[in-house]
């Protein structure tokens, strides 16, 4: 089980792209990652899902946290290619109505 990170802070936001899996044994790295940007609380965080074959309910409570977390600072989240599979997750939970969720290669 392996999450590869890679975050680049661009004018109006950090674009994050998380490669291999997201899940109990991978959440605190990826936590990690996010911490710094949150705490900047200045940019939106766009993160491209497209290379993630696998995520579960930890990965999923991170993207809560970080949404309100953005959202006292008036940020926005958007998650970006993520597969049919991914999708549904945000979809089923709820999710896919608080977030910016786009199939497309935004960056």
């Amino acid at each position: 089980m392996n999450l590869t990170i890679m975050t680049e802070k661009r004018d109006s936001h950090y674009f994050m792209t998380l490669d291999g899996e997201l899940d109990l044994y991978t959440a605190s790295k990826f936590q990690e990652a996010l911490e710094p940007i949150k705490s900047e609380g200045t940019h939106d965080i766009k993160i491209d899902l497209s290379k993630l074959s696998y995520m579960d309910s930890t990965g999923l409570g991170i993207f809560v946290g970080t949404l309100k977390s953005l959202g006292k600072n008036n940020n926005e989240l958007y998650v970006i290619g993520a597969s049919e599979r991914i999708e549904r997750l945000f979809e089923i939970t709820g999710l896919k109505d608080l977030m910016n969720i786009t199939k497309g290669d935004e960056s």
